[in-house]
Formats: C-alpha cells, sequence, structure tokens
C-alpha cells in the first residue's frame, strides 16, 4: 500500500528513471564485457605476442571503456533528475493534502511533525529512491551477469560465490531486522526536537522575559541526547555490515586466487585443459564485482530500512482525507448572513466530551451579535461552526437558511471573515497582507478598510504606507496594531458574516469604539458576531448570549442581561470597579 501511494507521485519523473535504469544497465553490460575482452587480450595477444590482435583489442577496450563512462553519466545525470522530480512531488502532494485538513485533521499530527515528514522523511525518500533506481538496478544486474561469466569460464571455482552469497543475505537480514524499530523510534523523537524548537522560536521574547534560556537549552539537550543514542545504537549496527562484506569479498578473492593459480599450473596455462592466466583474471574481476554487488545491495538495504519509517509517515499526510469535504451538489451562493442554530451538539473526537450542547440561536442577516462568557465556556467552538471549521456532533447550523454542509466550501468560507484570537501576519508588506482579505483591491478599497479598522492611524504614518515591510508573524507591529490590521483583511473580502473573536483585546477602549461604530456605519447588512472579554466590546450589540459551561445561560440586550443574567452581572460589575 506504500508503494502504491508513493509511486502516484512519480508522474512526470516516470520517464526519466526509466531512462535511469535504461542507462544503468547498459553500463553493466558494458562492465561484464570489458574483463571477458581483456583476458582475450592476455591469453591470445600477450601471451602469443600478436601486436597487431593486442592493439586492435586495445582500441576495442577503449571503446567499451568510453562507452562506459558516456551511460554512468548519463545514468547519474537522470538519476538526479528522477530522484530530486520525485522529491518535489512528493511535497507538493503532501502540502497540497494538508491544506485541505480541517482542524481535527491537523490537531491529530501536530505542526511539528508535519515539518519533520516534509523535510527529513521526504529527504530519506528521496535518496532511497535514487538507489532503488540506480544501485539496485545496477548491483543485481551486475551480480546475475558477472556469475553467469564466471561459470562459462569455470564452474568448480564459481561455487564459492553460491557458499558465500547466503550467509551473507542471512547476515543481512539480521541487521535490518534489528535496524528497523530504532529507525521508527528515532522519527518520532525528530517530531519532538522539531517541536521543542518552534515552541522555542516563536515565543522567543517570552523565554527571555523570564531568563527561562538554560531550561530550554537543558529540555533541546535531552531530546537531542535520545536522537544520539538511537542513531549511534543504529548506526553501530548498520556500520557491522561493511567489515562483514569486506571479509567475505577478501576470503573470496583469496579462494579464486588459490584455486585458480593451482588450475592454471596443472593446466599449464591452457583453456582447454583447465584455466589460463587471462581466464583467471577475469574471473577475480568478475569475483570482485559479484561481491561488490552484494556489498551494494546491503548499502540498498540499509538506506531502504531507513527510509522505509519515513514512507509510512509520509503516506500518512497523503492518505488522510479530511473530515470536512464538499456535497456532490453544493449551493453555490450565500444569499445573506442570517444564521440558526438547531439543537447543535458538539464534541471533539479526540476527547469525546460535549463541549456545547442544545444550542438555539437565532441571528437575523446584519445584526450585531456579542457573545460572552468565562474562559472554557466554548465561544470560539460555537463560531467555528458556523465556516464548516469543524461539523457539528448533533443538530444543524444554517447561513441565509441553508445547512453549511450544503454549501461549497470555498463559497461558505469566502462569505464569512474571522478575525481569530491569535492574529497571524505573513512575511510580506502591508498590502500583501491585505490582500489575501481580496487580492483585486484597489488602493480606495484599502484606504476604506484600515479607516474602518482604526488603522490607517499607523499605516498613514509608514513611509511606505502599504508597501511597509511586515516581518514574519509581523513581530515589527504591537499587538493593537497587528490585531486592526488582521480587522481590515476580514473586512476586504465584503463578507455576509463578519466574526471578530475577542480581536480587539489589545486596543483601547477608544478605538475599540470607533471600530464598533464604523461596523455600523459602513458594514450595516453584514451580520457582525463578536466575542469579547470585555462588556464595553459588546454594549452596544442587538444582542448579546451568555456562555456557560457550552450552553446557552442568558441572551439579550445590555440592560436585559443585567437585570435577569447572574454571569453578566458579575462580569459587568467587575470591569466596572477602580
Amino acid at each position: 500500500m506504500t508503494i502504491k501511494t508513493l509511486a502516484k507521485s512519480l508522474r512526470e519523473t516516470k520517464k526519466t528513471a526509466l531512462l535511469t535504469i535504461f542507462f544503468t544497465s547498459s553500463e553493466v553490460v558494458f562492465e561484464i564485457i570489458i574483463p571477458l575482452v581483456m583476458s582475450r587480450l592476455i591469453d591470445l595477444g600477450v601471451d602469443k605476442k600478436d601486436m597487431s590482435f593486442l592493439l586492435i583489442t586495445g582500441f576495442i577496450l577503449l571503446g567499451l571503456a568510453c562507452m562506459q563512462l558516456v551511460t554512468g553519466l548519463c545514468s547519474a545525470h537522470f538519476g538526479a533528475r528522477a530522484s530530486v522530480g520525485f522529491g518535489k512531488n512528493l511535497r507538493n502532494d503532501c502540502y497540497k493534502n494538508i491544506q485541505t485538513f480541517s482542524f481535527a485533521n491537523i490537531d491529530k499530527f501536530s505542526t511539528a511533525s508535519l515539518v519533520t515528514r516534509l523535510t527529513t522523511d521526504i529527504t530519506n525518500v528521496q535518496n532511497a529512491f535514487l538507489m532503488i533506481i540506480k544501485i539496485a538496478i545496477r548491483a543485481p544486474s551486475m551480480m546475475i551477469f558477472a556469475m553467469i561469466a564466471a561459470f562459462r569460464i569455470n564452474v568448480r571455482i564459481s561455487l564459492i560465490f553460491i557458499a558465500v552469497i547466503p550467509i551473507l543475505f542471512f547476515l543481512l537480514t539480521l541487521i535490518i531486522r534489528k535496524v528497523h524499530p530504532i529507525f521508527t523510534r528515532v522519527f518520532k523523537t525528530y517530531d519532538k526536537l522539531n517541536n521543542v524548537v518552534q515552541e522555542n522560536v516563536r515565543g522567543i521574547r517570552v523565554v527571555k522575559s523570564f531568563t527561562r534560556e538554560d531550561f530550554e537549552i537543558q529540555k533541546f539537550n535531552t531530546i537531542s541526547k535520545n536522537v544520539y543514542t538511537d542513531f549511534v545504537k543504529a548506526e553501530r549496527i548498520i556500520t557491522l555490515n561493511g567489515p562483514i562484506m569486506q571479509f567475505f569479498i577478501y576470503v573470496s578473492l583469496i579462494l579464486i586466487s588459490l584455486l585458480g593459480s593451482l588450475a592454471v599450473i596443472k593446466s599449464g596455462n591452457n583453456s582447454a585443459l583447465g584455466l589460463t592466466t587471462g581466464q583467471l583474471t577475469a574471473l577475480m574481476t568478475y569475483g570482485s564485482q559479484i561481491l561488490t554487488s552484494l556489498m551494494m545491495i546491503s548499502m540498498v538495504f540499509a538506506m531502504i530500512t531507513i527510509a522505509g519509517s519515513s514512507a509510512k509517515r509520509i503516506c500518512e499526510v497523503i492518505e488522510e482525507k479530511s473530515e470536512i469535504v464538499n456535497p456532490e451538489n453544493p449551493v453555490m451562493a450565500v444569499a445573506n448572513g442570517a444564521i440558526d442554530f438547531d439543537a447543535v451538539d458538539f464534541s471533539y473526537k479526540a476527547s469525546g466530551r460535549p463541549v456545547l450542547k442544545n444550542i438555539n440561536v437565532h441571528i437575523r442577516s446584519g445584526e450585531m451579535v456579542g457573545i460572552v462568557g468565562s474562559t472554557g465556556s466554548a465561544k470560539s467552538t460555537l463560531i467555528s461552526l458556523i465556516p464548516r471549521l469543524f461539523d457539528v456532533t448533533n443538530g444543524s447550523v444554517k447561513v441565509a437558511g441553508i445547512d453549511v454542509r450544503d454549501y461549497d466550501l470555498d463559497v461558505l468560507r469566502s462569505a464569512v471573515a474571522i478575525v481569530l484570537q491569535k492574529n497571524e501576519l505573513f512575511s510580506g508588506t502591508v498590502r500583501s497582507n491585505l490582500e489575501w482579505g481580496n487580492p483585486q483591491a484597489s488602493d480606495a478599497d484599502i484606504a476604506q478598510a484600515l479607516k474602518a479598522a482604526c488603522a490607517d492611524e499607523f499605516i498613514d504614518k509608514l513611509e511606505l504606507k502599504y508597501d511597509a515591510p511586515v516581518e514574519q508573524g509581523g513581530t515589527n507591529f504591537s499587538g493593537g496594531q497587528k490585531q486592526r490590521l488582521c480587522i481590515a483583511r476580514a473586512l476586504l473580502k465584503k463578507p455576509r458574516v463578519l466574526i471578530l473573536d475577542d480581536s480587539t483585546s489589545a486596543v483601547d477602549t477608544a478605538t475599540d469604539a470607533k471600530i464598533q461604530h464604523s461596523f455600523r456605519e459602513l458594514f450595516s447588512e453584514t451580520t457582525k458576531i463578536i466575542i469579547a472579554q470585555r462588556i464595553n466590546s459588546v454594549r452596544y450589540a442587538d444582542t448579546i448570549i451568555v456562555l456557560d459551561d457550552g450552553k446557552i445561560s442568558a441572551t439579550g440586550t445590555h440592560e436585559q442581561l443585567l437585570e435577569t443574567s447572574h454571569i453578566y452581572q458579575e462580569m459587568y460589575h467587575s470591569q466596572q470597579k477602580p
């Protein structure tokens, strides 16, 4: 199954891989022919002192050597192209499939694990593929052809190879069985190592502010040492392969030399009676080729053992199917921003614990709705169901009267803009980040969105304005500035539904009020859902929903909830204290 999955990524590299196999096989043919011609050169040219034969045969050998060189170069060229192309396709296929993942799929793997699979694992498979189309073709072909040629020269001496080969295969199998579980374990440890690095780099400001550098170094060293220990153990076993192979190669060559020399002396250098000097030379060459081929095969098996674990991990990513897919005949337009939650229950598959319970909410198109509640009351989970980032466990979520599961995913998500708690800006410019909302946005559109998000206050002061650089993660902007840029990006989509998930928490109350006023004035037809910890952020909403432990505790306007909701009263009074 793994091979079948990986084979789909060959595509245009199939032709290049086949050319590699052709030129590798051709190179082997020339390597097999050369010792035969050499034996004739010695027996018929050198021994009989025939200069014309020597010259003719010498030119033939030179031509064969040139052909071997050309086929070898072609094999290396096409092999490199095939393996690099295969690696590129694997990365593209993995990355493309990752883009289809739902949040649940991503949680299943972890970010660090996906990075390892797209880098280290694919490199391992790419290297193994190169060895397979070159050495795995070359070595067995060389061994088979050399065995045939050797047996044609002298059957009795060639039986030495028949005795040695089974022993070597047995030892090789033993080594692979010992090494494979170690490499399976070490790549999982790699995931942990990448996770530590990723966390440390992203949170470097926190690490430094708490002076936890030594702790982070120790944590990294512990995992790094585990990787080192496993690799040393695996490499120690694999390196046994070299000395074992060398030992049997030299033993075999010594036996061939000894038995061959006796046969030459006994026959008086007469091929009709036994063996000639030229034939003995050819046998020695073939013996070296056979045993070297065995060593190459062992190297291939060792590489395949390492790559085998990587291949399974890559296939897990490629074969993973998103839990959220388009319906067969999707609805291709969102008419308005009306939202209905009908008896909605939701549980995360990992825990199975109910997170939302019997949610019934009806929001008219164009309304401004506030959602408040304590930390962990499932506010973010609730709004994640609207653009179908998760599917409900029971009940239904409808937008414009149609179940979100009936919409085309791109159409639905284009109509719903979310500004999440974790504001993410990408390296580039202010303009390139805003154009995520609308790639065709004009300067006038950008200016309007920035003004509505109160981001024009600081963007207009920048020397390059819209073309000002944005560092990775937006680290050259403050938390409040990043939030306002993300709001502007969402507004450029001109969505039917705008969701702000606590995305004005880093903004001062005056600016927060300006933003909400802009929403009412400029986006009156857009349904606005605001999740907030501050009562002032939702105070003037048409409806406020109070969530408590995944259930709706109360709904109403600010004034109504101050009279009827104990939770809302506590939140309000705690925030009004000096």
